[in-house]
């Protein structure tokens, strides 16, 4: 192989990593993103991108840790991982 082989395109694409894909749930359903962080905002655009139904983007968007859930906030960032539980609800629901 050539130094100018290398420079093609098609030799890129071939060997260039595909980012892994994770799934996490966001209100139940599943959501499927590269394997990265992501602020609050960006996860239930993807959520809603991808059907997840009774979301918007100004709901309180939290993850679950242990038996409790935290806020994340729309600016806030987080490392997503498999099966990651997120909870996203109106922010006048008091339950």
């Amino acid at each position: 192989m050539t130094v100018a082989d290398k420079t093609r395109p098609e030799f890129e694409d071939a060997h260039m990593k595909k980012p892994h894909e994770v799934t996490i749930l966001v209100n139940g359903s599943p959501v499927v993103l590269p394997q990265g962080k992501y602020t609050g905002r960006q996860i239930k655009e993807a959520a809603i991108a991808q059907g997840v139904p009774d979301i918007a983007p100004n709901f309180v968007l939290s993850v679950q840790d242990g038996n409790h859930y935290n806020v994340v906030g729309d600016d806030d960032r987080i490392q997503i991982h498999p099966n990651l539980d997120f909870v996203a609800v109106t922010g006048d629901d008091n339950s």
